[in-house]
């Protein structure tokens, strides 16, 4: 090392660490895990037009707002005849409409939207939202992801999408009601723009999924390394989801579960790399909408995905 080096203060943020003492951070806790959290409707049922972040940050020892690593989740409450403006630094936004019907507005474009629909914007579009009545949005970014490599996004990748709801429900009965259709881990329709022929996903880091779980059934366990923010379009009383770190692969049931009860209106995270499965005990469908890091995991090769299936 020079002396001028030295003197410009250059080597006073090394360090050096024996290899197994630092290679599994996460393992030994120096990095934090990934929290199990559940946000209940009643964060955006009533009140003033606004944002609501699911910010767990703390949890995650961010410096900035965030529901996962490369995520973050919020609920979005707009009155009657107000409007909110977004325009975050993010790669790409999603946001499903819960409730309500308006339109947004890009520059000089202008989309209209309903109760189910799904609009996909890229980044570089500040937009303005207004309601036609009374609206709720369930809205996911990926600002941690840029704010954690210090990146501002100015390409966009795609064009701003909208999802007919009506469309994703159609092509889901059809899937559903298509022969051998028990038999599949899943019974879902996948998002996909177009740009995103390698991935097969809605944006370069999102993904996202509109799924059913049939009355009286259990989609099996599986995993990924994708963090899954899940927002639960629908169902009745006695819909849940299992998650846990093992399987026993003689019984094919996850191993101490941890239960998290669905509720229409509500978001829960599940953690990377866990074994999840949906039971509906309810008489009546129900229906999920999970958003991932998947588009940014899957173009890694990292993605690592693992279905068990009923013998």
């Amino acid at each position: 090392m020079s002396d001028t080096a030295q003197k410009n203060g250059w080597t006073a943020a090394a360090r050096l660490y024996e290899y197994s003492k630092a290679a599994d951070p996460v393992g030994s806790g120096t990095i934090k895990p990934v929290a199990m959290k559940e946000f209940s409707p009643g964060l955006y049922a009533g009140g003033p037009s606004r944002i609501v972040p699911l910010d767990l940050s703390a949890e995650l020892g961010t410096g900035y707002p965030a529901t996962a690593p490369s995520l973050l989740a919020n609920f979005v409450r707009i009155l009657a005849g107000e409007s909110l403006k977004t325009n975050p630094n993010a790669t790409s936004e999603l946001y499903y409409v819960i409730s309500g019907k308006g339109h947004t507005d890009i520059g000089r474009d202008q989309v209209s939207w309903k109760q189910g629909d799904f609009i996909v914007l890229p980044t570089g579009f500040a937009s303005v939202h207004t309601a036609e009545e009374e609206t709720a949005l369930y809205y996911v970014v990926d600002t941690p992801l840029l704010q954690y490599l210090g990146v501002t996004a100015d390409k966009p990748r795609f064009r701003p999408t909208l999802f007919s709801g009506d469309e994703v429900r159609a092509e889901l009965k059809r899937i559903a009601s298509a022969p051998g259709a028990t038999s599949k881990n899943r019974l879902s329709v996948l998002l996909n723009n177009e740009e995103f022929e390698q991935t097969l996903t809605v944006t370069e880091t999102l993904w996202a999924m509109y799924g059913l779980v049939p009355a009286g059934e259990v989609q099996m366990p599986h995993r990924h390394n994708s963090v899954a923010l899940d927002f639960i379009v629908d169902c009745k009383p006695g819909v849940y989801t299992l998650v846990g770190e093992q399987i026993d692969r003689k019984t094919k049931q996850i191993i101490d579960p941890v239960r998290v009860d669905w509720e229409p209106g509500k978001a829960f995270v599940t953690p990377p790399g866990l074994w999840h499965a949906h039971h509906n005990e309810s008489g009546e469908e129900a229906y999920v909408l999970p958003i991932q890091d998947a588009g940014l995991q899957t173009y890694l090769r990292t993605l690592d995905i693992q279905f068990l299936f009923r013998d």
